[in-house]
Formats: C-alpha cells, structure tokens, sequence
C-alpha cells in the first residue's frame, strides 16, 4: 500500500465515532469499550489516515464468530496479525480508512497502546518530533511495507520513554 501521509484532521475523531456506532450495531454485548488510538487520536500528528481503533471485548474467540458478518460488509478479516490474542479488520481496500483491533479485556496490549497514546496527547514536543520522524521516512519510502519496519526502532524507544513516564505518574 502507497504511505499516505497526513497533516491531523479534527473529521478523524467523528470517523470514529461513526464506525463506533456501527460495529455496535454488530457485535453489541461483546464489546465492553471502544477507544481511538494511534496517530490519529493525537491532536497534531502527521498520520495515515487509517483509524486505529481498539474494541476491547469480554472473550476475544466470540469474535471469529463474526468473521463472516465483518467480510460481507467489506471488512478484511486478518485474524492476529503477527499479535498474539488480537482479532484485526480492515476497512477501505487499498484506500484503508479504519484498522479494527479486537482485544480480550486485560491483555497487557491494551495498556501499551493507550498509554503510548496518552503519553503523546501529554507531550506535544514528542508529537512534533514523531511527525517530522514520519515525514522523511514517507519522503524516502513509497510504500507501507517499507514505511512501517523502519519507524519501528524509533516508535520502540518513544514507547519505552511512554511507559517510563507512565510508570512515574
């Protein structure tokens, strides 16, 4: 997929809130919370826009039930996705607009990902660095399959510093 690379857009957080209010209709009780995560639920970071969002659910098999529901309704259904106890959809083809993670509730995924999060909506001068980060990368590389390994050390050490920060809250 071609790096489509954004400057933040306020249209992320209804978007959200829109597929939110659909997969409600869609797997209802299962889900306990529903949080926006990622690139676009910081305000000010340069991001893809593909919403990332988290369905944190009470039994995590229940939801390859689905599987068949989520395909015909044009969801790619990609199972774990290289995350051990994570159930992952797509939405929008080759122009993505949502990454649907599913997670049972207390899987330490969960906490790493919003305290990542919280830890960039908490530091605005990490968001600018991170932005910056992502733009000479989606200058050198046209395509996410190259894109994503190579911001991967730098996005390891700036979780590293999250959870410190968490840690010391």
């Amino acid at each position: 997929m071609k790096v489509r690379l954004t400057n933040f857009s306020e249209g992320w957080s209804q978007m959200f809130q829109t597929e939110v209010q659909f997969l409600n209709t869609i797997f209802g009780d299962e889900i306990i919370k529903f949080e926006h995560f990622g690139s676009t639920s910081v305000p000010g970071m340069k991001a893809k826009p593909v919403i990332d969002m988290m369905c944190i659910v009470k039994d995590i098999e229940k939801i390859d039930l689905f599987n068949n529901k989520m395909n015909s309704l044009g969801y790619d259904v990609a199972g774990e996705w290289g995350i051990a106890g994570r159930r992952l959809f797509r939405k929008g083809g080759k122009n993505r607009t949502h990454h649907i993670h599913f997670y049972q509730v207390n899987n330490p995924q969960i906490d790493r990902h919003l305290i990542f999060r919280d830890y960039l909506r908490s530091h605005p001068e990490e968001v600018e660095t991170y932005s910056s980060f992502k733009e000479s990368l989606a200058q050198r590389f046209d395509s996410t399959s190259d894109y994503s390994p190579a911001k991967k050390m730098f996005v390891n050490e700036m979780e590293k510093r999250a959870l410190s920060w968490y840690a010391d809250k």
